[in-house]
C-alpha cells in the first residue's frame, strides 16, 4: 500500500516546511499564499529511502478548501491529514499501514495525536467508531483508504478561515458514516502537537457557539437540537465564566437557523 500526507497550511517558503514536522513519507502540500502554482519535488531521504512531494500554491482560501484540493491532487493508497503544528513520531508510516493490514474491513482509522488537550488516547483498546465516538476526534488523527472515500469531502463553509469556524472534521466523519463506512479507533501515537496559538479559538464567545450551532445542523439536521443539549450540559464548565448554559443554548441555535437557511435557498 502507498501512503501519503496530506498538509494545509498558509504562507509558506517552500516545500522544506515538510522537515520540521519530520514528514518522511510522501506527501501533497496545499500552500495558501498569494501564489498560483504546482510542482512534483523528488528527494532523497538520510535512510535510504525517496520521498515525493506535491507542492500547490493556490490563492483561495478556507482550511476545507485546503483539505479538498489535497484529496483532489492525492494518489495514494491510505492517507492522513495534517496541519502545519503537527510533528509526527519516528515510524508513523509504518505504525499507519500496519494498522490497515490489522483491521483490512476499515475504510479509515483515526489515531492518537497528544497535544494540550489530551494527553492520552481517547480509548484504550482498537475498535470502531460511532456517532459519539467520532465528536471526540480532530482533523489530524484521521486516516483513509482514498477510494474509499471518493464522493466525500469537505463542507467548505466549516473550518478556520470560512464562514464557520469549526468542525468541518465532524462533518467529514459523519458523512462518512452516513455512507456506511467502517472507521477504527487504535489508540497508538502517531505524533504530537507543537504548542502554538490556535488560528481560530479565541475562546468560548458568541462566535464559537454560533459555529457550533451551524455544525451539528450540517452533522445533522434531524438530531442537531440533543447534539446542541449535551455540548452545553457537557462543557459547562468550560464556559460558564462566560455565558450562562441558556445563552450558549440560544446561540447555537441561532447559527443551527442560520445554517438550514443557507441550505434551504
Amino acid at each position: 500500500m502507498t501512503f501519503s500526507v496530506l498538509l494545509s497550511a498558509m504562507h509558506l517558503k517552500d516545500a522544506s516546511y515538510t522537515d520540521g514536522l519530520n514528514i518522511t513519507s510522501d506527501a501533497v502540500v496545499i500552500n495558501q499564499c498569494d501564489e498560483e502554482s504546482k510542482e512534483i519535488i523528488r528527494k532523497d531521504l538520510k535512510d535510504g529511502g525517496k520521498q515525493e512531494i506535491t507542492y500547490i500554491c493556490s490563492g483561495d482560501r478556507g482550511l476545507s478548501r485546503s483539505r479538498n484540493l489535497a484529496l483532489k491532487n492525492a494518489s495514494s493508497d491510505i492517507c492522513i491529514l495534517c496541519d502545519n503544528d503537527v510533528v509526527y513520531e519516528k515510524g508513523y508510516e509504518k505504525i499507519i499501514l500496519n494498522a490497515y493490514e490489522r483491521h483490512r474491513d476499515a475504510d479509515l482509522i483515526v489515531f492518537f495525536i497528544k497535544r494540550k488537550e489530551r494527553g492520552t488516547p481517547v480509548f484504550k483498546k482498537d475498535r470502531r467508531m460511532s456517532y459519539l465516538s467520532v465528536l471526540k476526534i480532530f482533523s489530524p488523527e484521521i486516516s483513509f483508504k482514498r477510494k474509499s472515500i471518493e464522493g466525500i469531502s469537505f463542507n467548505e463553509d466549516f473550518g478556520a478561515g470560512a464562514r464557520y469556524i469549526m468542525g468541518e472534521e465532524n462533518i467529514f466523519l459523519y458523512e462518512c458514516l452516513k455512507k456506511h463506512k467502517k472507521i477504527w479507533y487504535v489508540p497508538e501515537k502517531i505524533a504530537e502537537l507543537k504548542e502554538e496559538p490556535s488560528t481560530w479559538f479565541r475562546g468560548y464567545d458568541e462566535e464559537f457557539f454560533v459555529s457550533r450551532g451551524a455544525n451539528y445542523s450540517a452533522m445533522s439536521k434531524h438530531f442537531s437540537l440533543l447534539l446542541i443539549l449535551q455540548f452545553a450540559i457537557r462543557k459547562r464548565n468550560l464556559y460558564r465564566d462566560r455565558m450562562t448554559m441558556a445563552a450558549a443554548v440560544l446561540k447555537m441555535l441561532q447559527g443551527k437557523r442560520e445554517y438550514e437557511g443557507i441550505c434551504g435557498r
